[in-house]
C-alpha cells in the first residue's frame, strides 16, 4: 500500500507514527517554501506533482479537510482513494502481528500508588494547554474535590501532565486511542465511568462496553466535523451513553449527525485568577488584545482588515495585541499584512501565567473567529472584568447582552468590527462599566462555583 500524505504540519507530526517510512510515496504541502525539501527523509511535493505519482490512497493530516478534499478531486483524484485520519481506525492493520509491531503500551504517570478500578476516567486528545484539555482538567479538580478517584488519560503527551501531576492526578498516555475503539482497549474495564472530552472519540465510541457509563462532552464547531464519517457516527449506541456540549454551537454541529440525540449543555469553568477591584491603566491609548491560534478559523485577518479601516485618529488611540502561535502560512499572512501597521503587536505563544498578565494590562478583548464554539480566553477576559467584542459565530455572543456587557459583530464583516472598536474608543468611559457587567456574566456562567454545581448535576448520570 503506497500512500501520498497531505499536510506536513501538526497533524502530521500527530499521526505520521502509523505509516512506516517505505508506505509513503511522498508528502504533499501548499506551502511553497517547503515543496522541493525533505521531512523525515521524505520528500515533499506541491499537490499537482504528487498526484503523479504512483499510489493507492491520499492520506489527509489536517483539520482543514474540507478544502484540501475540493482541491484533491478538481486535479483528478476519485473521492474513494482520498481519507483523513479519522479513517485510521478501519486503515490500519488489525492484526496480533500488527498490533505487537505498531502499538505502544500506555505509559503510566503515578502521582502516587492508586487503584484505578472504579475510578472515573477522562479521556483528552492531548495534554497542550488549548481550551477544551484546560476545561477538562478543570473538571478532573472538580471531581476530585468532590470525592471521585480520578484517573487522566491521554493520546498524546504535553505540558498539562505537569499540572495534573502537581494536583495528584495520574495520568496514562496510550497513543494507540487515537484510532482505537473502546472495545480495543483493554485497560479501560475496571473504571467505573468515562468522560470522551471533544468530537475526536467519536471512533472510540462507535464500539463501546455499553455496561460503562459515558459522558461524551463535546466543544467542537461544524468545522470539525469535515473529516467524521456519518457511517461510523451511526454506530455509536445511546445506551448509558450522556452528550453535553459547551454551549448551542457544539449542539446544533452533532445533531446535524445525530438528529434525535438528547444533548443537554456543560459549559466549561474558569478559575478565578483575577485580582480583586481591577485597576485601570493610566494611558491614553486602549488595548485590545484576542488570544489564539493565528488560523483562519480563528478570523485574525478580520480584525487586521478592521484596523486598517479604522481613521488615523482613532487608531493612534488604540493598541491591539495578537496573542498565539504564529508559526504557520496563515501566521505568516499575518505578520505580513500586519507589518506597516504599527498599532497592532504579534507576541507568538506564550504561556497560560503571560496570557493572564497580558489580560490585566487589557482593556477590550477581540473574538473576530469564524468559528469558535465558546472561546475560553474569552471567558479568562470577562473573569479579569474585560469586556468582548465577538463574532456572532462565536459561542459566547449568545450571552452577551451589546453595549451592555460586551459588544457583537457579524462574522467576517471588517467594517462592522471597526464600528465596534470605534464605539470603544469614543465611548471610552463606557468600557469600565461594560467590563463589571462582563463579570458578573462570567460569575453567572464560567466561574468554578457553576461548574461544580452543574457536575453534581450531571454526575446523577453514575
Amino acid at each position: 500500500m503506497k500512500y501520498l500524505i497531505f499536510g506536513t504540519g501538526e497533524y502530521y507530526s500527530r499521526y505520521k507514527k502509523w505509516f512506516e517510512k517505505e508506505e509513503i510515496a511522498a508528502l504533499i504541502d501548499n506551502a511553497p517554501e517547503k515543496q522541493g525539501t525533505c521531512q523525515d527523509e521524505i520528500q515533499i511535493l506541491s499537490p499537482e506533482q504528487g498526484v503523479q505519482l504512483d499510489y493507492d490512497r491520499i492520506m489527509i493530516l489536517s483539520v482543514y479537510v474540507k478544502e484540501m478534499k475540493r482541491q484533491l478531486v478538481e486535479l483528478g483524484v476519485p473521492l474513494e482513494k482520498i481519507y483523513h485520519y479519522y479513517d485510521l481506525n478501519r486503515l490500519i492493520c488489525r492484526s496480533e502481528e500488527q498490533k505487537c509491531k505498531r502499538y505502544k503500551k500506555p505509559v503510566q504517570y503515578y502521582s502516587k500508588n492508586e487503584n484505578m478500578k472504579g475510578a472515573v476516567l477522562l479521556l483528552s486528545h492531548d495534554l497542550a494547554l488549548g481550551g477544551p484539555a484546560i476545561a477538562l482538567f478543570n473538571m478532573a479538580k472538580v471531581l476530585k474535590k468532590q470525592g471521585h478517584s480520578i484517573v487522566f488519560a491521554s493520546t498524546l503527551d504535553g505540558p498539562l501532565r505537569v499540572s495534573l501531576l502537581k494536583e495528584e492526578i495520574p495520568v496514562i498516555i496510550d497513543v494507540n486511542l487515537q484510532i482505537e475503539t473502546m472495545n480495543d482497549a483493554g485497560w479501560i474495564v475496571d473504571f467505573s465511568l468515562l468522560v470522551c472530552n471533544t468530537l475526536n472519540f467519536y471512533v472510540f465510541l462507535s464500539e463501546r462496553d455499553t455496561k460503562i457509563p459515558v459522558v461524551w462532552w463535546l466543544h467542537d464547531s461544524a468545522f470539525f466535523y469535515e473529516g467524521v464519517d456519518r457511517e461510523v457516527m451511526r454506530k455509536i449506541s445511546l445506551q448509558n451513553l450522556r452528550v453535553v456540549s459547551v454551549g448551542p454551537v457544539p449542539e446544533c454541529a452533532i445533531r446535524d449527525f445525530m438528529p434525535n440525540l438528547d444533548c443537554g449543555q456543560l459549559l466549561y469553568g474558569v478559575e478565578n485568577m483575577a485580582v480583586h477591584g481591577r485597576k485601570k491603566r493610566h494611558s491614553k491609548t486602549i488595548r485590545f488584545i484576542t488570544v489564539g491560534f493565528l488560523e483562519y478559523r480563528k478570523g485574525q485577518d478580520v480584525l487586521v482588515q478592521a484596523v486598517k479601516l479604522l481613521p488615523e485618529k482613532i487608531r493612534e488611540c488604540c493598541e491591539f495585541y495578537l496573542v498565539g502561535q504564529e508559526k504557520s502560512l496563515f501566521g505568516e499572512k499575518i505578520q505580513q499584512e500586519s507589518r506597516d501597521v504599527r498599532e497592532i503587536v504579534i507576541t507568538g505563544s506564550v504561556d497560560r501565567e503571560k496570557i493572564n498578565e497580558l489580560l490585566k494590562d487589557a482593556d477590550v478583548f477581540i473574538c473576530p473567529s469564524r468559528q469558535d464554539p465558546m472561546p475560553t480566553a474569552a471567558a479568562e477576559a470577562m473573569m479579569h472584568s474585560i469586556p468582548c467584542i465577538v463574532s456572532d459565530t462565536a459561542g459566547t455572543a449568545a450571552y452577551i447582552e451589546d453595549e451592555k456587557n460586551g459588544l457583537v459583530f457579524h462574522s467576517e464583516d471588517a467594517g462592522q468590527l471597526a464600528t465596534k472598536i470605534e464605539w470603544c474608543v469614543q465611548d471610552k468611559d463606557k468600557i469600565e462599566h461594560m467590563g463589571k457587567e462582563a463579570h458578573k456574566l462570567y460569575a453567572s456562567y464560567f466561574s468554578m462555583e457553576v461548574f461544580e454545581k452543574q457536575l453534581l448535576e450531571l454526575f446523577k448520570f453514575e
